[in-house]
């Protein structure tokens, strides 16, 4: 049985892998490079000054020593830390169309991870729900990706609620460099805003927001029974009435405007996914916008 269960994993992992590393290859690691620039400037090497280059960058000593002009080259210090901050709740693991939340988010974080190592930026992953459920320190190569791509698949959480303020708050007192931070989550959670704030003063935070058709809107099926997978309560509702079914989407949207408003005030942006929609064109949409924004 363990060596079916371990043939099964293998194959979900290298399907994953197959899809994702050629569409990093192929379409977005150039964008990617593009659009996280380095770290800072680093020193390269003194050549002989040419006519044009700037007088702030003549190095007097060498200048000196060899009786004609040299300058200074700098180069952009390229290495990047990528975390990829997930949900593991079990408002997560829910799906009605193509695939589960939880699923397209591994092949979300696929994406990126295998865009980051074609880059040599190393790759982290913190696994939350209300508590922090896994931690992998940032890696390069691979190797080390491919068991990112697992542990998403098949790690069992403890817990099943969300606290994104608990895990922006970890992040920010283990992680003591400037972090692109991708946070994976549907964003069933409140109170966060001053986290937030404070995590994207201090990192690179990118929000990826993933959505199901069937949470914006309940069918007229008549009496179902609604439990909350993340508290476990039920309650017992008539679908069929339009004014429960426009009071569950007014809910949900009211829910969608408060983290909109969270992000807007942060001055970040945000990539907005859905299970039943392909997600190629939208990251490919969100890297172009960055680039231009960083020119």
């Amino acid at each position: 049985m363990r060596t079916m269960v371990n043939e099964e994993i293998l194959k979900k992992v290298r399907k994953i892998q197959i899809k994702t590393n050629r569409l990093a290859d192929n379409l977005l690691a150039g964008m990617y490079a593009s659009a996280f620039k380095g770290v800072g400037i680093e020193f390269s090497e003194v050549r002989q000054y040419l006519p044009g280059d700037e007088i702030r960058s003549i190095d007097w000593n060498v200048t000196a020593r060899m009786g004609q002009p040299y300058v200074k080259e700098f180069e952009e210090e390229r290495e990047q830390t990528i975390l990829l901050l997930v949900d593991a709740s079990s408002s997560f693991r829910f799906g009605t169309v193509n695939q589960l939340k939880n699923e397209l988010t591994a092949e979300i974080c696929a994406l990126l991870a295998f865009s980051a190592i074609e880059n040599n930026d190393k790759v982290g992953l913190v696994i939350f729900t209300d508590q922090i459920e896994k931690h992998i320190p940032p890696r390069k190569g691979r190797r080390h990706v491919l068991r990112v791509i697992r542990e998403l698949l098949y790690f069992k959480p403890t817990h099943y609620r969300t606290d994104i303020s608990g895990v922006l708050e970890y992040i920010n007192k283990v992680t003591h460099r400037s972090t692109i931070c991708f946070l994976i989550s549907d964003f069933i959670d409140s109170g966060y805003e001053k986290a937030f704030q404070i995590a994207s003063k201090r990192h690179d935070l990118i929000p990826v927001t993933i959505t199901d058709p069937k949470e914006e809107e309940l069918p007229s099926v008549g009496l179902i029974n609604l439990k909350d997978a993340e508290t476990g309560e039920e309650i017992l509702i008539d679908s069929s009435n339009q004014k429960v079914r426009e009071e569950y989407k007014r809910r949900f949207f009211e829910m969608v405007e408060f983290r909109k408003k969270v992000f807007a005030s942060a001055g970040v942006s945000s990539i907005d996914l859905r299970t039943d929609r392909d997600y190629v064109d939208v990251l490919m949409k969100f890297f172009k916008a960055r680039k231009n924004w960083m020119q």
